[in-house]
């Protein structure tokens, strides 16, 4: 319940807002620096000024210019608007908050929160289906997915670490990133999963008072260590945090329970300390997969993968834009262009790995494996074996059968172990596992044969 005395979430964001807003001085430099206006399809006669003078409507009423509204709905949140701007302000949160301003404008708060419980009960029921399909209890609680696992420990950690929810489609990621700090002696607790839900699905539905509840009851769960400092994986959840709670929290209390990091950066602040853990050599010939939307993340998974011996770093130079993959989704078609143009460099380049960071990233692109001549995998699998830890990935194992009756007769005792529904088994294997595929597979074709264009999968 919300203290008499405090202003509501929604209030405080809005004025957040609004401060922000008074800030920027509409010279559009953010829309000339962002990667989505020509994909997008909005016209360059189009006056940058305008463009972003049209957000500043819809962030305040709801409405505005066309071109805008477009702008708005086509952001895979690169962050490059940041970068340009020189006022201060985050082009990208008031690009959210024009995408929650037009919601507000098209639906009433009751279809609104309907749309948000019902992409919440989506999304935990994939979640917790494919990590129920890959690992037993035991493992299911060292991710903080059984009760035990979220209480309050005795003794406060070093860090929290916060998974957000959508690792656990691929846990092998989580799991290392534990058994990296486990090498390294940091002491944590792990948090996430739905029950840890950062809000992000509310906002993009509109209902800000529910992404506000939600976002501040998982931030106090967060704000339990000795350091004030949460270490997290998901970008998403960082964006979510680090740009809109966090700052409205502050905004309502005069200050923040915690800080945030993304595990990239925090492991590459530990460069020194994990040098020497990397031991045995990893002969491989390997490009990254880039996402710049976090600031420092792309550079600090560099640096770690040429500090691994045996490893040659291979630049693809190919355009590196959005959060993660999922947001690069907003645009389907440049998409697809994109993820194929990167695995014919890749075949170029006679790699032997195509290395991604986020989870989102693998889930795409590791069932492409089939097709290509060279592997992919997470950056962790390559830091992991250098260090003598190992983590079976089983999502890409999966997701390689494309056979959602042969997927779920794989995983017939996890099914029997979790008193899993067989059949519901089956619709999430088909929707989320499967259906996770932008770019489709081919059909047993060799590489070349898909070089100019997309196979029907």
């Amino acid at each position: 319940m919300q203290p008499m005395n405090e202003v509501p979430f929604e209030t405080s964001l809005a004025e957040y807002a609004e401060d922000m807003l008074d800030a920027c001085t509409r010279c559009g430099k953010c829309v000339e620096a962002c990667p989505s206006v020509e994909p997008a399809g909005i016209s360059r006669t189009t006056k940058s000024e305008d463009i972003i003078g049209g957000i500043l409507e819809l962030v305040r009423t709801g409405n505005g210019p066309e071109a805008s509204r477009k702008w708005a709905q086509s952001c895979m949140r690169s962050g490059a608007c940041i970068k340009a701007c020189s006022y201060g302000v985050n082009p990208r949160f008031l690009l959210s908050m024009a995408r929650l301003g037009i919601a507000k404008s098209d639906n009433e708060l009751a279809e609104r929160r309907r749309r948000g419980v019902e992409k919440y009960r989506d999304g935990s029921r994939g979640v917790n289906m494919l990590s129920r399909l890959q690992l037993d209890a035991d493992a299911l609680e060292r991710l903080g997915q059984r009760s035990a696992s979220v209480a309050t420990p005795v003794e406060a950690p070093d860090f929290v670490f916060y998974t957000g929810c959508n690792v656990l489609k691929t846990p092998h990621i989580a799991l290392l990133a534990l058994d990296i700090m486990d090498a390294l002696g940091v002491s944590y607790q792990v948090m996430g999963g739905p029950s840890h839900c950062c809000g992000i699905l509310q906002l993009k539905s509109g209902d800000a008072e529910m992404a506000g509840r939600m976002g501040s009851s998982t931030m106090e769960k967060l704000s339990h260590s000795n350091s004030g400092q949460v270490i997290s994986w998901c970008p998403s959840c960082y964006v979510q945090y680090t740009e809109t709670i966090l700052p409205t929290v502050e905004r309502q209390h005069g200050s923040r329970p915690f800080e945030m990091s993304p595990f990239m950066r925090f492991l590459g602040d530990r460069l020194a300390q994990l040098k020497p853990y990397l031991q045995r050599r990893v002969e491989m010939r390997v490009a990254l997969h880039k996402h710049p939307g976090v600031a420092g993340v792309v550079e600090a998974a560099a640096e770690i993968l040429t500090a691994v011996p045996g490893i040659e770093l291979v630049d693809l130079n190919q355009p590196a834009v959005g959060l993660q993959s999922v947001d690069v989704g907003v645009l389907p078609k440049y998409k697809r262009e994109l993820q194929l143009m990167e695995l014919e460099a890749a075949r170029d380049a006679g790699v032997d790995a195509l290395v991604a960071v986020y989870h989102s990233d693998h889930r795409e692109l590791c069932a492409h494996e089939r097709d290509w001549p060279f592997r992919i995998v997470n950056i962790l699998e390559v830091v992991g074996e250098s260090m003598g830890l190992h983590r079976h990935d089983r999502y890409k194992e999966l997701k390689i059968m494309q056979d959602a009756d042969q997927i779920v007769a794989d995983c017939s005792d996890l099914i029997a172990k979790h008193s899993l529904d067989p059949g519901n088994a089956r619709d999430v294997v088909m929707k989320v596992l499967l259906g996770d595929q932008p770019l489709p597979l081919r059909r047993g074709a060799p590489p070349e044969a898909c070089a100019g264009g997309v196979a029907p999968s």
